[in-house]
């Protein structure tokens, strides 16, 4: 039998990440892992399982292993959960907290996520705080006083690209007795690893960079603590609440994650010079990406990140709401969606899908840096700012 890439080989995770894990399928010698569509899985004549650990497929999935597996790796953690959804591994995180308890939340981050804090904490009787977590010192200050039981950051945050100290935060979570979990979706784990600065936990929306197609929904948690109380919970929300990825999504996922080193280089490098090109552009008031010098977290991103600052950014175009939907409405190249992460370029006016009341500029464009070439992008951007 040949031998086979696999983790404990010790492989750069560019190499590990091409081979989608390590290993062939060891029936037939594909190259290509087998999509297991079976829900269930038999028993003998005297009822002991024909595989042990494959019982039911909510939980017993050997494609769920396997990427997890790689996304552990990825993450420098010791165990993953796939969820069927980003929000939903961010809903079993939040569940950590009971009744009773008090949840501390990064302000200005992604609305999905603030919208269900505050609902799930509301309904649950949970005290939600709100704060800004890039002032380090007030934020600190948060933690010593609430003393919560969970705080959940966003590096970089969603739109507005504000990056946290993860090391400190987490040094002041440990004092209080709080679990840190950090949402990592803009940086992937080849840029940011939360769980080498101290977070307890990492979430992924694997819909985005980790798949990177734009063609599934996905989430996932990891943890260098596997024997700890707080992913007991997890595991066990994940199999008997059942928000579990299928069968073909994984394999879609496996199948993304096998290109995510390229795409992530690309993203990044392009993502970089587009920021820097715009960022004294006559008709741009502000470009949010902690790539570019100007941005006050510039330093404190450099010191966390590697090999680059993600493909999410914002700009803020000179004028008001109508200025920047001229210019979504100009661009070609850019397809004006939702989400982020894909290989694709997407644009969208984030005040038209928060409202009133979220705290986003009017004159806001998220942008999300696909994988054409950087002077086409470039381009499109410059004849639509002519729409101004």
């Amino acid at each position: 039998m040949p031998k086979t890439p696999s983790i404990a080989h010790g492989l750069h995770l560019d190499s590990l990440l091409a081979h989608g894990g390590g290993g062939f399928d060891a029936a037939t010698g594909a190259v290509v892992p087998p999509i297991q569509t079976a829900t269930t899985f038999v028993r003998d004549e005297t009822y002991e399982l024909v595989n042990p650990g494959h019982i039911y497929s909510r939980d017993d999935n050997a494609l769920f292993k396997k990427t997890e597996k790689l996304i552990a790796a990825l993450e420098g953690g010791e165990d993953s959960r796939l969820f069927a959804s980003g929000m939903a591994a961010v809903a079993a995180v939040a569940r950590i907290v009971k009744p009773g308890g008090t949840l501390l939340a990064q302000s200005g981050i992604y609305w999905g996520t603030t919208l269900f804090l505050r609902k799930m904490c509301a309904r649950n009787n949970i005290a939600l705080v709100e704060a800004d977590a890039s002032d380090l010192q007030s934020f600190q200050d948060e933690i010593a006083v609430t003393r919560p039981d969970l705080v959940w950051l966003e590096v970089p945050s969603n739109p507005f690209l504000k990056v946290a100290d993860i090391k400190s935060i987490a040094n002041q979570c440990k004092q209080a007795d709080a679990l840190l979990a950090v949402d990592a979706t803009a940086a992937t784990p080849l840029i940011l690893k939360p769980l080498s600065l101290g977070a307890d936990l990492v979430m992924h929306s694997a819909t985005k960079a980790l798949n990177g197609h734009s063609d599934l929904l996905g989430g996932v948690v990891t943890t260098d603590n596997a024997g700890s109380e707080a992913w007991a919970f997890l595991t066990e929300e994940r199999k008997l609440a059942g928000a579990v990825l299928g069968s073909f999504e994984t394999w879609l996922l496996l199948r993304g994650l096998r290109t995510l080193a390229l795409r992530v280089e690309r993203m990044n490098r392009s993502a970089q010079v587009f920021a820097e090109h715009f960022e004294k552009h006559p008709k741009v008031e502000a470009v949010l990406y902690p790539g570019v010098k100007s941005h006050p977290h510039h330093e404190l991103a450099k010191s966390q990140m590697t090999g680059g600052f993600g493909s999410l950014m914002s700009i803020q175009v000179k004028g008001d709401k109508t200025a920047a939907l001229n210019v979504t409405g100009a661009l070609d190249l850019f397809q004006r969606a939702t989400s982020l992460g894909g290989t694709e370029s997407l644009v969208e006016h984030r005040f038209t899908i928060e409202g009133e009341g979220s705290g986003i500029p009017e004159n806001l464009l998220r942008l999300s840096i696909g994988i054409e070439h950087c002077d086409d992008l470039i381009a499109d951007m410059e004849q639509a700012l002519t729409a101004i």
